[in-house]
Order: C-alpha cells, then sequence, then structure tokens
C-alpha cells in the first residue's frame, strides 16, 4: 500500500470517488452536502491506495494556524478493521505537527467514537446531528516538534 498526500486532480478525483461510495451511497448522505465548500482545487487529500485502488482518504484542514480539523475520513468498506484509518490519521496528525499545529479537532460519528479514543481523542461535546447522523466534537493535544 502507497500513502500520497497532495492536491493534484488525480488525487482528488481518488479522494472524492471514495467519499462518494461510503458517505454518499452506504451513509445516504446528500451530495451537496458531502462536497461542500471547502473541497477547493488547491484542497489536500491524504490518499491511501493498494496498487491503483483508493482504500482510504481523509480531508486536511486547519480550523486555525495551530488546530487541524481531519475531515471525511472514510475506508473503503472490504478494507476496514485493516488499519487503514490509523495510518491515515497518523500520517495527518504528523504532517499537522510539522505544520505547526498543537490541538486537532473533529466531529465524529458516534457509530466510530471509540475508534476515535483509541487515538487519544476525547469527547468534547454532547450528540448533535450532522448531516443527519449522530455525532459529537471530539479533539486531542498534539505533540509538540522539536
Amino acid at each position: 500500500m502507497k500513502l500520497h498526500f497532495g492536491n493534484e486532480r488525480w488525487n482528488q478525483a481518488a479522494a472524492f470517488a471514495l467519499r462518494y461510495e461510503v458517505f454518499v451511497k452506504e451513509q445516504h448522505i446528500s451530495v451537496q452536502e458531502e462536497f461542500d465548500s471547502l473541497d477547493t482545487p488547491d484542497r489536500k487529500y491524504f490518499v491511501l491506495y493498494d496498487g491503483k485502488e483508493a482504500v482510504g482518504t481523509v480531508r486536511y484542514e486547519k480550523a486555525e494556524d495551530e488546530i487541524i480539523q481531519p475531515d471525511r475520513l472514510c475506508v473503503e468498506e472490504n478494507n476496514r478493521r485493516k488499519g487503514i484509518g490509523t495510518k491515515l490519521m497518523n500520517a495527518l496528525e504528523e504532517k499537522a505537527v510539522k505544520d505547526g499545529c498543537t490541538t486537532s479537532t473533529l466531529s465524529a460519528e458516534i457509530s466510530v467514537v471509540p475508534f476515535y479514543e483509541k487515538l487519544g481523542y476525547t469527547k468534547q461535546s454532547g450528540t448533535f446531528l450532522e448531516d443527519n447522523i449522530l455525532c459529537v466534537k471530539m479533539s486531542k493535544e498534539l505533540p509538540v516538534e522539536e
């Protein structure tokens, strides 16, 4: 498997195709809600490829100068529970630390809260609906790069 980070059109297309499969087709999120104003041509994505197939992706987005906001993390259905989500989040956090981020904050679907807790995230809110899915806010302090 090969991890790629960038905003090349082919990498964005792979991320978008996977997000369409997972969020639109599986979870029934509308296309308009899934592909939002943050999906700009300069936006960068981590995409994990197994040969030519994209099997996982996450959008790299800063909420503020020192706060990374991982978003749209998804893994292809047949590749779940193989460590792909963890690999993507670790790569994103490592890049964020190099970019001067000290905190990571995200919205997590209730069903994946245990996944994020294993990565060191803690709940910061009660439940709320986002794209008609029950979620909570979570955050994690990132290590300081020396």
